[in-house]
């Protein structure tokens, strides 16, 4: 099942979406995906594991992390699928890079790896972008957009062995699977939950498959994991003056 929050007639409303139809308990909405869905979520936190895959450490000259090495993007971070993507005005070294992610249902603490499953509402699609000229992870990462999420959560999912591919243009740059990952899934879930309180909402990505690569204004970028869907947006020059 897929579940979907949208822009209607009505406001902001959450459903079970299906071929441009969103559902709630008492209303139907005829949805143009293109304009009208949001964010699945909008996290208090997004959690993000870096390293994650061996190819993608050895492309970027990483050590190979002996436990999951995750850091934090803002509630600001999340950017909607379908929506441009604006171009940093303090950068001019920005990169995409095509994750699975989880999103919690309910507030959990010290969630042992086989009860993970019990506290996750479902499956999306994020996409860390960063812009690798700033100085330190922080920076790089956590600002404004900087985290395009959705299209919507798909709640029946099993998230390890599931093929991914990423396009800029519609010109491959990324194909892996899941099963790659050095930490997986329900395994990095109860890591982080045994340091942090997990919050109702929130997102959890687990890394990016070796290829992350640069991205300019113009660019569509395509993210396509097997059993999600696709996460789409192009990116754009900022309206700021100074670009």
């Amino acid at each position: 099942m897929k579940l979907a929050r949208a822009r209607t007639p009505d406001g902001v409303v959450t459903g079970t979406y299906e071929d441009g139809i969103l559902k709630t308990d008492s209303e139907v909405y005829e949805l143009d995906p293109q304009t009208d869905l949001l964010a699945p979520v909008r996290p208090s936190t997004l959690y993000c594991v870096g390293r994650n895959y061996a190819a993608t450490i050895d492309q970027m000259n990483y050590e190979r992390p002996s436990e999951p090495d995750f850091f934090i993007k803002p509630s600001v971070s999340t950017h909607p699928p379908e929506t441009p993507i604006p171009y940093p005005t303090f950068s001019t070294e920005v990169t995409y890079a095509g994750e699975l992610a989880a999103v919690v249902d309910k507030r959990a603490k010290n969630v042992e790896k086989d009860r993970v499953d019990d506290i996750l509402c479902g499956y999306t699609i994020m996409n860390d972008v960063d812009a690798l000229d700033q100085p330190g992870r922080t920076a790089r990462k956590a600002f404004d957009s900087s985290g395009p999420l959705g299209p919507w959560i798909e709640t029946d999912l099993e998230p390890v062995g599931l093929e991914m591919h990423t396009t800029i243009n519609g010109e491959e740059r990324q194909r892996s699977n899941t099963e790659l990952m050095l930490f997986k899934p329900r395994e990095f879930i109860s890591y982080l939950s045994a340091r942090l309180t997990l919050q109702a909402g929130d997102v959890i990505a687990f890394g990016s498959p070796a290829n992350p690569g640069l991205i300019e204004p113009g660019d569509e970028i395509e993210i396509t994991y097997d059993g999600i869907g696709t996460l789409r947006n192009t990116v754009v020059e900022s309206e700021h003056p100074d670009r």
